[in-house]
This record gives structure tokens, sequence and C-alpha cells, in this order.
């Protein structure tokens, strides 16, 4: 790209930290309102009538959109340009809160979430096409990666916190309405900061691509999600996985032959460190699943903590994990991708099966507090490296979709991880249930997931050797 035509993408950019800020504080509240809302299920469940089945939706909806719709939203992103669409994501993200906090009915509030999770899927791949953009020396790039994936890290622990505490001190509908001003205040930030960056070429949105993609991952994500309530073998779940796994053959093989513009172009696979780089993010979703997911369910099932101690409980790991995340990024233009995700493969293995040890009478310190940190060392190296490198060596026309098929990858791999291993936690506990008391057989349980999560701390390390040898940046 000539020297003009890279000052033509970026009009009116702001200053690096307020573009950085920018990118930041969205990937924080994207993050944040996929756990926020949890500890608030039981108030919304009795203010507006939520059947158990229905109320599950208030979760699942955001979480269905969000992964469903982030590579469409990435390649708009390329498109129409990251300040576009950071602005439309922002203002649908802050509209449907405001809607969501003012409902009044079951229907009204799935219909936010469900709204809410596709102006996150916006936002998401938009914030990594910005940073990719606007960091392109490889020192400042990675250090931007780190900040970026610490902000998501703490966005996802401060959800167990932040919404105890707003749900108790105020109402659960200010769960939703805090977004309001935030989400105007960061509107403001983007119309200032970010580069109004695109493509420069006039193409339309390859719609078959987006329909069949977007349709094929939403299928697919809702039948693994119905695997918790009716079981692996049940039409319920078959169907839609089938149905959702077809439809991304034909979404893979419309993008290959027949798209003129594809929406993912299919030759971003050949650069390795996308390839390699998004099949790692695939397993490192399940890896956080089982760290942050299943460790609270052992605080508060096993060791009798509170939905809100539970996330204090927590809040040790998030601390380290933030610190490790900056670390590493000033460690990669150095060191490379693969010494940084070997290092965090050790932590992994040695931290889960440490963790596999806990049981009913175990204490906080010695058997959650030490073995979470270690898994925290190993998630701050790892993820924003993994991020770095998926992203990495692609044209800048396609920075928004790599941005949606990197989060895409780990939405995916966190989704279904929390199937296959709550299934695995489930039948583990009743197979000990008759046996022991029922804190005991749960503990059975979450002690399989965290050596099935050293296994795929192993599997990451195994696909890691595949990355080219040179170092990153």
């Amino acid at each position: 790209m000539t020297s003009t035509t890279s000052q033509r993408a970026r009009p009116h950019a702001g200053p690096a930290w307020m573009v950085l800020s920018l990118a930041c504080a969205c990937q924080f509240m994207v993050i944040l309102d996929a756990s926020i809302v949890n500890v608030a299920l039981p108030s919304i469940r009795q203010d507006l009538g939520f059947t158990p089945t229905g109320l599950a939706w208030v979760v699942n909806g955001y979480l269905l959109t969000f992964a469903g719709f982030m590579l469409p939203g990435g390649r708009a992103a390329d498109l129409f340009g990251h300040r576009r669409m950071l602005v439309a994501g922002l203002f649908l993200f802050s509209a449907s809160s405001l809607a969501g906090g003012l409902a009044t009915a079951p229907e009204v509030l799935v219909a936010a979430r469900l709204a809410q999770g596709m102006g996150a899927a916006m936002l998401a791949p938009a914030t990594l096409a910005v940073i990719n953009t606007s960091f392109t020396e490889g020192r400042a790039r990675a250090r931007a990666f780190g900040a970026w994936s610490a902000a998501g890290g703490v966005g996802g622990m401060a959800g167990a916190v932040a919404g105890g505490a707003i749900t108790t001190g105020l109402s659960w509908r200010w769960v939703f309405l805090i977004n309001v001003p935030i989400g105007a205040l960061l509107i403001v930030m983007a119309m200032m900061a970010a580069a109004g960056t695109r493509t420069g070429r006039r193409e339309p949105l390859d719609l078959t691509g987006a329909v069949t993609g977007t349709t094929g991952l939403a299928a697919l994500i809702y039948g693994v999600m119905q695997s918790a309530d009716h079981g692996w073998t049940s039409v319920l779940v078959v169907g839609p996985a089938v149905a959702g796994l077809l439809l991304l053959v034909v979404f893979i093989v419309v993008e290959a032959r027949f798209a003129t513009q594809p929406m993912m172009p299919l030759r971003l696979f050949k650069i390795r460190g996308v390839a390699v780089g998004n099949g790692m993010l695939l397993l490192f979703g399940g890896i956080a699943i089982a760290m942050w997911y299943f460790t609270s369910l052992l605080l508060q099932n096993v060791l009798g903590y509170s939905a809100l101690q539970a996330g204090l409980g927590q809040t040790p790991a998030a601390v380290m994990f933030v610190v490790i995340a900056r670390w590493a990024a000033a460690l990669l233009p150095r060191t490379g991708v693969r010494p940084l995700v070997l290092a965090g493969c050790g932590c992994f293995v040695a931290g889960f099966g440490w963790l596999a040890q806990a049981h009913a009478d175990s204490g906080y310190v010695t058997s959650v507090l030490g073995p979470t940190l270690l898994i925290a060392v190993g998630i701050g190296l790892t993820f924003p490296t993994l991020m770095a490198a998926a992203t990495a060596a692609v044209p800048e026309g396609d920075a928004g979709i790599i941005g949606g098929l990197a989060n895409t990858a780990s939405q995916v791999g966190g989704s279904v991880g929390l199937a296959v291993l709550a299934t695995a936690a489930s039948t583990r506990a009743a197979m000990e249930a008759g046996g022991s008391s029922p804190a005991a057989a749960l503990a059975a349980g979450y002690d399989l997931v965290f050596l099935m999560a050293a296994g795929l701390g192993l599997a990451i390390a195994v696909v890691s050797l595949l990355l080219p040898r040179h170092r990153h940046g």
C-alpha cells in the first residue's frame, strides 16, 4: 500500500492512547455483558415472570447472536469503515440495553438481548481492526493487544461482582441501563478517535455468504446449547447441530467457488498464523470456560460461596491475568509466539492438574487460589499472543473480517467447550452420587473438567508447533 493510500485510509484518527482506550472500553463492555446478568437472573425471573427455560435465553440470546453475527460484522467493518461500525454497534448496543432495562415482559427482554448480541458482534471485530490498522509497529501492536486482551478478561471477571453489587444496591434493570451513558460517551470517543478506515473498494456485502455463515453458526451453537437440558442424542440437539454444519459446508463452497467478493476470503487461511492461530483459539475457548465458569461453580456448589463471594474469590486471578497479559505483550516482539504459548500451556497443565485435586473439604488458599493464579499466568501468556498471531500479516482491507474470525473461533470454542465439559461434569457427578455427598459428587465432576482442560492445554502446545519459527512482529 502506498503512503498516499495509507493516509487516506486513516482520516481524522485521534491520538494513540485515545484509540486504544476506545478499543479496550468497547471490548470490556462487550465481554462484561456476557456475564453480568447471571447474578441478576433470580430477580429478573421474579419481576417479569420468566419460566426456567425462558430465563436461560436472557443469557443464551446474547451469546447466540454475538457469536453468529461476528463474521458479517467484521466484513462490514472492512467495507463500510471501522469507525462507522463502531458507532453503529455502540448505538445498537446502547439502544437495546435501554430497551432491556425498561422491559416489562419476558419477550421484550429476550429480544433486547438478541439485539445486544448483534451490537456486540459489530463492535468486537471492529475493535480488533482498529488495533490492527492503528498500531502497525510490532512492539506497539503487541502492547495494544495485551491491553485489549486484559480489558476483555477484566470484563469477564467483573461481571459477577458488578452484577451482584448493582442488583443488590439498585435494581437488576441497572445492569442494562448502565450501558446507556457509557455507550453515549464511547460514541463520542469513536467519532473523535477512530479512523474511518475502509477497503477503498466499492464492494457489496456478500449476502449469500453472510446468510449461510451466520445461520450455520447460529444453528450449530443453538444445538450445542440445548445439550445441557436434552442430552446429546436428542433431536433438539442433533437437528440444529447437523443443519448448522451443513450450512457451514455450503458457506465454504459458496465462498470458494461462487462469491465474486467473498465475505470470508479463504485465501487468508494460506497465512499460517491465521490458520494455526484460529485453531488454537478454538481450543482456548474451552480452557477459558473451565477456568472462569467451572471454578465459580466449584466455589459456590462445593465450597459454599455466594455468587458475589465467588466473584471476589476469582478476582486475584483476574488481576494476575491483567499483569501477565501486559508483560507478555512486551515480550512478544522479542520471543515470538511459540515460546509464550508453550510456557502458557505448561501453566495450564500444572494449574488444572493442581485444581483437579480440590474436594469438599478443601481450603481456598491451597486448593483454589494457588492453581487459579497459575492458570491465570497461562491465560495471560497465551490469549493476547494467540490473538496477535491469528490477526498478523493480514492485508489492511481484511482487518475487520479477520478480527471477526478470531473472535468467532474463541466464542465457538467456548460454547462447544461449555457443552462438552458440562456433560462430562454432570455424568461424573451422577456416577459418584450414590456413595458420596452432593458436594463431593459435584467436586468429582468438576475435577474431571479440570483434567480435560489440562488436556486442552497439551493440545494447544502441540498445535503451536505448526507456527512459523520466526519472531512475531
